[in-house]
């Protein structure tokens, strides 16, 4: 005869695994929020540490320019590190070679916008396709701003949200690049592991510019919109962002 709480085999060992399997969950939770909640100060004391860094070079850029003025002279500022690079237009009528540039640059779509670091082949490259882009060199702020607001991570060929710094931490703590922070002092800097930081980025997905275009047909400097704006990339970005 049958008892009535009768449980067969099976399905107590699948409960049993379940309860292991939630406790299991529930402790490594634990651990992550008592990791984060440990590595919280240490993040915000980076940020403070490149924030106060800035303001001292920014302090000192003022001071060159004012005793260069002072004294009869002109102050030539340090040359940009990084760009910005903004796709504005669309497949048609694009030549096979620029075509390749684009895909190598990873602007395949219109809006797309990657950094790219200074050097003679991307200098290079970017003139090619100038009739295509939008670029400048963006300042701290506009690169924090960018990241923070629309990076994602490219994880396994899977676009991720950057919304934990832990995601940051367990692909580029190798490169010493832990947090958001970091993340975005080595884009700034170009720093030695610029190359992986940036690859870790996905394309950023841009919108219209608030306002509209003025001229794509027209380089910039006649009151087009392609080609090279340097600082006035910042606003552009302002306007996509």
């Amino acid at each position: 005869m049958i008892q009535d709480n009768y449980v067969p085999a099976s399905v107590e060992k699948k409960t049993q695994r379940i309860e292991e399997e939630k406790k299991a969950l529930e402790k490594a939770r634990a651990e992550k929020k008592e990791l984060i909640k440990k590595r919280r100060e240490e993040w915000k004391a980076k940020g403070k540490k490149y924030h106060e860094e800035l303001i001292k070079e920014e302090q000192h850029l003022i001071e060159a320019k004012r005793e260069a003025r002072n004294s009869g002279n002109f102050y030539m500022a340090p040359e940009a590190k990084v760009a910005f690079v903004i796709r504005i237009k669309g497949v048609n009528h694009i030549r096979p070679q620029v075509k390749k540039i684009l895909r190598l640059l990873r602007l395949r779509q219109l809006n797309n916008g990657v950094f790219v670091k200074i050097n003679k082949a991307t200098m290079n490259m970017i003139k090619r396709i100038e009739p295509y882009v939008a670029y400048g060199y963006p300042n701290r702020k506009t690169i924090s701003d960018l990241i923070y607001k629309r990076g994602f991570a490219k994880i396994n060929h899977a676009r991720i949200p950057l919304s934990d710094n832990m995601i940051i931490e367990n692909s580029l703590k190798q490169y010493n690049i832990n947090c958001m922070e970091d993340l975005i002092e080595e884009i700034y800097r170009v720093g030695p592991h610029f190359k992986e930081a940036n690859s870790f980025l996905w394309t950023f997905k841009m919108n219209n510019p608030k306002g509209g275009w003025s001229n794509k047909n027209h380089s910039f400097q006649n009151g087009g919109d392609w080609g090279n704006r340097e600082e006035e990339i910042n606003k552009l970005i302002r306007r996509m962002n």
